[in-house]
């Protein structure tokens, strides 16, 4: 009877657990994602241990420890892993970490080389900001999941009324921020890529809402990094509203450039299975089709 009692038990917890996860949108794919960022994170304490030995310095063991605890660190590493976790599917988001490491790096690339924004170690860029990128670009996609249940394709009109106020008020205030560098090659292709990327709209609606959900998870993610200098702004704001819609800025161009991967990924469906097909036949009259792996 105790056995049978602690089988009911456990299999009660276990249910609990499931509808747990279930309501959370927690998959297979939610546990390999925090791992992974984990394991990033644990690689970087190791590598980077002197920054990570120098902040822990500065506790005062005079005052009480509650107070000394970065509570909005917490607070955004706890929102963005649930956000993650949240209906995760590596198939879809190893693109998105992909497209997230190669524009972070040319972000933090052209901010620093510039000098728009220094980080406090002074490297340009550090590269133990860059993993950050793909963690934001993912949690991002889970906010635009939310977004685009709560806006529906009927909203689609309002979204183009919206869309160039927007983004021609952000690059307005890009054009002043960047001013003091407008002679430099890296601000110049900054800016030609965004114009390009405004003036050619796919999807009003999508890009508007990216924008506001970067934008948003921007300002935490900017308050944080500027209030703890751990990077600084050439105007010593903190945050700079630039730097925040940014963000946004940045979420729309990650869309984009995984949005047009994916359009490339059924002709290279089609095109393998073409060639599959004239290997199958045999016929001395066709040749193989040479891919290029994309």
């Amino acid at each position: 009877m105790p056995i049978a009692l602690e089988l009911i038990t456990e299999t009660r917890r276990v249910t609990r657990q499931a509808g747990f996860a279930n309501a959370l949108g927690w998959t297979r794919s939610s546990y390999f994602l925090m791992s992974s960022i984990l394991a990033i994170i644990l690689l970087i304490v190791l590598v980077w241990w002197p920054l990570v030995r120098d902040y822990f310095n500065q506790v005062d063991a005079s005052r009480s420890l509650w107070v000394q605890v970065d509570w909005l660190l917490l607070g955004i590493f706890a929102a963005m892993s649930l956000l993650i976790m949240a209906g995760a599917d590596i198939r879809v988001d190893l693109l998105i970490i992909l497209v997230g490491l190669a524009g972070g790096l040319t972000i933090e690339s052209w901010g620093t080389q510039t000098k728009l924004w220094t980080y406090f170690t002074q490297e340009r860029p550090p590269l133990w900001i860059i993993p950050a990128w793909p963690i934001a670009s993912l949690a991002i996609d889970r906010i635009c999941r939310l977004l685009l249940q709560v806006f529906p394709e009927e909203a689609s009109r309002r979204f183009t009324r919206l869309y160039w106020p927007i983004f021609l008020g952000f690059y307005a205030l890009m054009l002043t921020f960047v001013w003091p560098t407008r002679e430099l090659s890296l601000t110049v292709m900054a800016l030609v890529l965004c114009a390009f990327l405004i003036l050619t709209p796919t999807d009003h609606r999508m890009a508007v809402l990216t924008f506001v959900a970067g934008a948003g998870l921007g300002y935490f993610l900017e308050l944080w990094g500027t209030t703890r200098a751990c990077w600084t702004y050439y105007t010593l704001q903190t945050p700079p509203l630039f730097a925040v819609l940014a963000h946004g800025m940045a979420a729309v161009a990650f869309w984009r450039v995984a949005r047009l991967a994916r359009s490339l990924r059924p002709w290279r469906l089609r095109a393998r299975a073409v060639q599959t097909a004239q290997l199958t036949e045999g016929s001395d009259t066709c040749l193989p089709v040479v891919l290029p792996n994309l």
